[in-house]
């Protein structure tokens, strides 16, 4: 049997589609906000510094790529309302979203503060909730939509002083599930990431640590750290027709390291 190349290509285009990535400005989430935009889409950027936010558009509109930037805060639920109002009548419809923004707090758990706890949870699980909730109603009306949540092996794994982000990040991958299942109704697919281990700002007292950084090496079949680009394959693959089959599972994008003990 002859394959369409021509075919295959398209099952996976998005090009002309408007994305939002939250927590863009950094990290992963500007690899999630170019790769969306190298391929054609449109991206919305967020973050809550307005100066940084700028300084990410400028570098990605000097490559000519399409983008806007919006902050705002995604734990205020008025905020983000209003946000997602503002993006769909200046930019159009959002046909993707991609719930990246997060943060760690690292502590052991009897010395964990009450305010570092919900801090967590309310940035990496309520937040995520919060944005989809809003997002999702425009995709309701038009019955098409694609939510990517963005967790962590850490869905699945737990290390020390980490346990708020490890439960912030198991909640992610059940509210993926509980989403995909109230939302598949209206051709709306939910899935997520789960990155393994990748150099970001996040990452940096792990990999500046000499012990840790040969531990994880050694951990992780690959026997490396993951490169960022890496993400983009599993990222396109979601947000594009290729998934339309596809709802309520996590992709582990992680070397190997869950399925070795």
């Amino acid at each position: 049997m002859k394959i369409n190349q021509e075919k295959v290509k398209s099952i996976f285009d998005i090009e002309g589609k408007i994305a939002l990535v939250t927590g863009s400005t950094g990290g992963l989430g500007s690899t999630f906000a170019r790769g969306l935009a190298e391929h054609g889409a449109t991206v919305i950027l967020n973050g809550r510094d307005k100066e940084k936010l700028a300084r990410k558009v400028a570098e990605l509109e000097s490559d000519a790529l399409k983008v806007h930037g919006y902050p705002f805060d995604i734990t205020d639920s008025k905020i983000v309302e209003q946000a997602v109002a503002k993006i769909e009548n200046e930019i159009g419809p959002i046909d993707i979203l991609v719930n990246n923004a997060g943060i760690t707090l690292r502590a052991p758990l009897e010395e964990f503060s009450d305010a570092d706890w919900n801090k967590v949870i309310g940035i990496n699980l309520t937040g995520a909730f919060i944005v989809a909730r809003a997002v999702v109603k425009s995709m309701i009306k038009r019955k098409s939509g694609k939510i990517i949540n963005i967790g962590s092996v850490q869905n699945e794994l737990g290390r020390p002083t980490i346990a708020a982000y490890t439960a912030s990040k198991g909640g992610l991958k059940m509210l993926t599930k509980g989403m995909a299942i109230d939302w598949a109704k209206y051709n709306i697919q939910v899935n997520g990431i789960g990155p393994g281990y990748f150099k970001t700002e996040m990452t940096r007292p792990l990999y500046e640590n000499p012990e840790f950084d040969a531990w994880l090496c050694q951990r992780t079949p690959v026997n490396r750290w993951g490169d960022p680009e890496e993400l983009v394959g599993a990222l396109l693959f979601l947000s594009s027709g290729a998934s339309s089959y596809v709802n309520g599972h996590t992709i582990y994008v992680d070397g190997g390291l869950l399925s070795s003990v």
